[in-house]
């Protein structure tokens, strides 16, 4: 299955790429690292096997397809009893996983159980998705990918009981850049015909300005992923695509992490809020795996994100109170 919207995402990839040349001649000399960070496996904390009990209230509709690849499948979680027809269609927290770009799955236990038991049941529907892996495809193509699969999803959305505008991105590691990434895109989206969503939850991404994560040491991962060639760097990054006529952004980082994630949500969102937009930065005394799988636990952390996500709609803050 393909969606019409598939040609004209292959042209905003070119679009994007476009301009680098020129851009390239305003970045600092990208000269080698004189160091790398030691990965602890850091990008495999995605783990913790998949979701094989559905929470309480919660129905699945697995392996939905926006593509033709294997890889190209979502699962839909929905409350398992029909919500009253005067509440109105769901609001959609869109979740992307993580895993180094190259590994990962949308069924796995840390990225869906505790978020699908908390909001499911409250009245949102709560999907995951899977894209194409690294070395099979390259980063650009797999955002790419979490782009036909949220103009998929808003299509079909009616037929879930869901609101095809009130959709919230969410994603983890690698998933959080590849959101981040979308939603730095969104004015270009939106003239392809992407439905307009509400915000973007960016749950512990460390690579939201390509160019100087490469100029500066980092995890030999990013070498394998990413490559050498600073034009590549420049079009997979979020920093530099942003506008401030994007939806806003919320930032989540590790304060435990020896990368310093935090820096770079700090600098994101100042990037974000001098160009007009709206960006806020949440620190988290959590590991980079915690910070996904404790999101949707009784916590002052779920809280916090969720006052984000209700800032966005009144009807998703009507669902979380």
């Amino acid at each position: 299955m393909t969606t019409p919207i598939t040609p004209r995402l292959r042209t905003w990839a070119r679009r994007a790429a476009a301009p680098l040349g020129l851009a390239l001649a305003s970045l600092v000399a990208m000269a080698p690292a004189q160091a790398q960070l030691t990965d602890p496996g850091l990008f495999l904390e995605e783990g913790g096997g998949t979701v094989t009990t559905l929470p309480a209230g919660v129905q699945r509709i697995a392996d939905v397809p926006y593509g033709t690849d294997p890889l190209q499948r979502m699962d839909v979680y929905l409350p398992a009893a029909p919500r009253s027809s005067v509440e109105g269609p769901a609001p959609v927290i869109f979740m992307v996983h993580g895993g180094g770009w190259r590994t990962g799955d949308k069924a796995m236990s840390r990225v869906v159980q505790e978020k699908a038991a908390r909001w499911v049941p409250r009245g949102f529907v709560f999907i995951s998705v899977n894209y194409r892996l690294h070395p099979a495809v390259n980063v650009l193509q797999e955002a790419i990918d979490v782009a036909l699969a949220l103009d998929t999803a808003q299509k079909q959305a009616a037929q879930w009981g869901a609101d095809p505008a009130k959709f919230i991105l969410m994603g983890h590691s690698a998933g959080a850049h590849l959101v981040s990434f979308v939603n730095a895109h969104a004015p270009l989206l939106r003239q392809l015909g992407v439905t307009p969503w509400l915000g973007t939850v960016s749950l512990d991404s460390a690579l939201l300005n390509a160019p100087v994560v490469m100029s500066l040491p980092h995890y030999p991962l990013y070498d394998e992923v990413l490559g050498s060639d600073p034009a590549f760097w420049l079009a997979i990054s979020p920093y530099q695509a942003v506008t401030g006529a994007q939806p806003p952004y919320q930032f989540v980082c590790s304060t435990s992490r020896p990368d310093r994630p935090c820096l770079q949500a700090q600098g994101m969102a100042a990037h974000v809020q001098a160009l007009g937009g709206r960006a806020e930065v949440l620190p988290q005394d959590l590991t980079h795996g915690e910070i996904n799988a404790n999101l949707g636990l009784d916590s002052d952390y779920t809280r916090a994100v969720e006052t984000f996500m209700g800032s966005l709609d009144p009807v998703v803050a009507q669902r979380l109170r």
